[in-house]
């Protein structure tokens, strides 16, 4: 199957998983959900996902598969915003217009990004800024994902300064328009537009072709997306049709209203008093994930276990990880890796122990970066409408046999 005829030779089937969840008592600890059924049926290019919505595809990770510094593709999350996501893309002809204030307006062909332009490449985490939202409490409103809305790749493809340089900004200029070829169902919905300011932009921000060596899966915004790097993933432009610059901010529906949260110090509000100020989430904070063992799993008593995961932040860097075996009475120092993929990768991390105790036991992981921020217990992370940045201590449960 050629990619371009993507929605073409395959349909996309797939059953919607339930989006709520029921409130807890006043005071009880809540876990994101991440024991949700994987769907039996694989989309194109993936293998079965746990799935919430086929149009627009909505897939997450499961939890096991966090165990290795970068996600595999077919593996990979999947969430798209708009319905009507193009049947077909024709390499040869596909451009990405640079226009509004250039010297020099620029279409410029998957050949020419691939040929005419210094190839850079960059591992960094994709992260939904509502990963996790199932775990607030109460249930904040949207997509009630479990862990797995996130992965991390290599990313592969052209700087986006070299690519403004070359388009040669009028004076004055100062944000970019940056949309794909993703469409709304009907003619009132806006289309899915973000804002960057031309401060934002640093050499670690691209537009990738390749991921993981190997071009963009299609539902992971094939051909091309922009990659920005310890920022949450609806910056992250799926196939990359335009880029419009400006010199004034403009008020767009995915801007001012939507991947939100309050603009106070806490980030927090209640649910019978909104924060009347907000502000767009952008960086992502420290956060980490157990990926072996899952929870219900079973340890063989007095057998040797080795706990695996991953931690990230906004790319400060990772310090440590920490596990605590005990309800987070104590913690010990997990290894880390070396670290070689980047700030803005994954550090995976390994815990080994022996379960000595017969029954039911936690295990918590906690990270810690470079500039001191660590992980709060999930019960003290504080709320917001949207259920954006949840990062609270990660626990799974099991049963030493």
């Amino acid at each position: 199957m050629k990619r371009r005829d993507f929605f073409k030779t395959a349909a996309l089937t797939a059953g919607a998983a339930a989006l709520g969840t029921s409130d807890l008592s006043a005071g009880e600890t809540k876990q994101p959900i991440d024991n949700r059924k994987i769907s039996d049926v694989a989309f194109p290019e993936k293998r079965p996902l746990i799935t919430y919505s086929d149009r627009p595809p909505l897939l997450e990770t499961p939890r096991e598969v966090f165990t290795s510094a970068l996600t595999p593709n077919d593996q990979f999350f999947v969430r798209w915003h708009m319905p009507d996501i193009p049947q077909y893309i024709d390499e040869k002809s596909f451009t990405i217009n640079v226009n509004g204030m250039v010297k020099n307006v620029l279409k410029i062909t998957l050949d020419q990004l691939k040929n005419d332009y210094e190839q850079v490449e960059v591992t960094a985490v994709l992260q939904c800024g509502g990963n996790s939202r199932s775990a607030f409490n109460p249930t904040a409103g949207g997509i009630q994902w479990g862990n797995g809305a996130m992965g991390c790749a290599h990313w592969k493809g052209v700087r986006l300064r070299d690519i403004l340089d070359r388009a040669g900004l009028k004076k004055g200029a100062e944000w970019l328009a940056v949309s794909g070829s993703e469409k709304a169902a009907y003619y009132e919905t806006p289309n899915f537009v973000r804002e960057l300011h031309l401060d934002e932009l640093d050499d670690h921000v691209i537009i990738a072709y390749q991921m993981n060596g190997e071009d963009l899966p299609y539902l992971n915004g094939f051909p091309v997306r922009l990659v920005i790097p310890g920022v949450y993933s609806d910056s992250w432009i799926k196939m990359l049709s335009n880029i419009t610059v400006t010199d004034k901010y403009k008020h767009l529906f995915f801007m001012d209203h939507a991947y939100r949260v309050p603009d106070n110090d806490c980030e927090c509000e209640t649910p019978e008093k909104p924060f009347p100020k907000t502000k767009p989430i952008y960086r992502m904070n420290v956060k980490s994930l157990i990926g072996y063992p899952v929870n219900g799993g079973k340890l063989t008593h007095k057998s040797h276990t080795v706990v695996r995961g991953v931690a990230w932040d906004g790319g400060a860097g990772i310090r440590e990880v920490q596990i605590s075996l005990d309800g987070g009475k104590t913690w010990d120092k997990a290894e880390l890796d070396d670290g070689s993929q980047g700030r803005y990768a994954y550090r995976t991390f390994r815990y080994s122990f022996k379960p000595m105790k017969l029954g039911k036991m936690s295990i918590m992981a906690k990270a810690i970066n470079k500039l001191g921020e660590e992980q709060p217990f999930a019960k003290d992370v504080k709320w917001n409408h949207g259920g954006y940045k949840f990062n609270g201590i990660d626990e799974v449960k099991v049963e030493v046999v």
